[in-house]
């Protein structure tokens, strides 16, 4: 039988940091490593492959970089198999393929012990996927929704794969309310669907004397200092501000603008952002500070005045409480779940997307405007991740128990299911495979 008080978690998701890309997904490791301090948990970070890839990297340096089979992170197990994913085509299929793929992987875990409840991240194509695995080998299935859904929706092969992820899945969390909103809509049943919102690291993120921070990071202590942080990718709207800051300089000549991060996995867009600063004329005013680790983000946000990220998409942005906790006043847009967490007037302001009009007067109001600081750090400490775990490894504990309750099929089920060929031959090969079946049974 499965300890319902301790059931072995397999975290599923192809974003995740490695050694290679240490910010890749961290806000996923950041909220699951938590669970692992109460519950055993292994992750499995799938990564996409296709013949002659590494051709791509020769004019694409940051494409698919290669990353370590395995992994261990503050004694947590990551490992990576592969799986056939064609870049921009194709994107259908990668739900089925990422199953095929990570199937032998998860039947090693489950038959070990180590797999109880797996845990995907993000509805495709990962949550698709699990969907999948979870029924071949009897487990319980979650999905976390983290905004990518509300984009995927749109497009019409993307929908009937996300409605299929979250109807099999036996818990949807969703990071906002919005989410599951759209989840809702999509016909998942309300019960069905649990909200649980990012929380931040009281410990990392806490407000600095601004004077020292400023001299640590080399800015006058006089300027005006606005910060985003996140991915240098479109979709964040770094170019949106950069835009603004022409006119800004007429009535704060002291301005400096700290952009934090570097490429992530929609791409790259620092050439085109150092280009458009040139071509504005702003490279004394515009810093560029790569991708930072939280000892040296929590200086950078301690020596601002202001946080802006006018993304286009979002889920629940872990950053905006970073910066809260620092004392900044966040301004963004109203997307996903950023109406959220910049809830109250007092905490920010809230600007339409892609009006660029309302984002510099929201500027320009905030930098002529006396926060207080310390109730927008109170309000960062009142999201702390605690609260949010407790939650979450409660959730996984009475999922726990459903297998026979839902109707999961069991592992020894396995050919009545009819799985794909490919498991058939997977157990096939396997010296021990009727040693394993019955030792699934014996857990029951």
């Amino acid at each position: 039988m499965i300890d319902d008080s301790r059931p072995a978690v397999v975290v599923f998701s192809t974003l995740f940091p490695s050694a290679t890309q240490p910010y890749a997904g961290v806000f996923i490791r950041e909220r699951m490593f938590r669970v692992a301090q109460t519950l055993p948990l292994t992750v499995v970070a799938p990564v996409p492959w296709f013949p002659f890839q590494s051709l791509i990297r020769r004019w694409r340096p940051h494409f698919r970089p290669d990353v370590p089979r395995r992994e261990v992170q503050d004694g947590v197990e990551v490992l990576r198999p592969r799986f056939f994913s064609m870049p921009g085509v194709m994107k259908s299929l990668d739900g089925l393929f990422l199953a095929l793929s990570s199937l032998s992987t998860m039947f090693r875990l489950r038959r070990t012990g180590r797999l109880d409840i797996l845990d995907s991240h993000f509805a495709y194509p990962e949550g698709y996927a699990a969907g999948l695995i979870g029924y071949w080998l009897g487990v319980p299935v979650t999905v976390t929704m983290r905004g990518t859904e509300a984009r995927h929706v749109l497009v019409r092969r993307l929908r009937h794969r996300i409605l299929r992820a979250l109807t099999r899945a036996n818990r949807v969390f969703a990071v906002s309310a919005s989410l599951k909103h759209l989840a809702t809509d999509l016909g998942i049943p309300d019960g069905k669907v649990v909200v649980i919102g990012n929380g931040v690291d009281l410990d990392k993120f806490q407000r600095l004397p601004r004077d020292s921070a400023r001299r640590a990071m080399g800015l006058p202590l006089d300027a005006n200092v606005v910060i985003s942080v996140g991915a240098l990718v479109k979709r964040k709207g770094f170019h949106r501000v950069i835009d603004q800051l022409p006119g800004l300089l007429h009535d704060f000549p002291r301005l400096q603008y700290l952009i934090v991060g570097g490429a992530g996995p929609e791409g790259d867009c620092s050439r085109m952002l150092r280009e458009q600063v040139s071509r504005l004329d702003l490279a004394t005013c515009v810093r560029f500070l790569g991708p930072l680790d939280p000892r040296d983000l929590n200086i950078a946000l301690s020596a601002a005045d202001l946080f802006v990220l006018p993304t286009r998409n979002e889920g629940w942005a872990n950053v905006f409480l970073e910066a809260m906790a620092c004392g900044l006043p966040v301004i963004t847009t109203n997307v996903g779940g950023n109406a959220e967490v910049v809830c109250r007037p007092e905490l920010g302001t809230i600007v339409p997307k892609d009006d660029q009009r309302e984002l510099g007067r929201a500027m320009e109001d905030a930098m002529r405007r006396r926060w207080d600081a310390d109730l927008i750090v109170e309000y960062a400490r009142s999201n702390g991740w605690r609260g949010r775990i407790a939650i979450l490894v409660q959730e996984f504990r009475r999922l726990a128990n459903l297998r026979q309750a839902s109707g999961i099929p069991s592992a020894v089920e396995f050919h009545e299911n009819k799985p794909p060929i490919l498991l058939v031959a997977s157990l096939k090969s396997r010296k021990g495979v009727k040693r394993g079946v019955r030792g699934q049974h014996s857990r029951k």
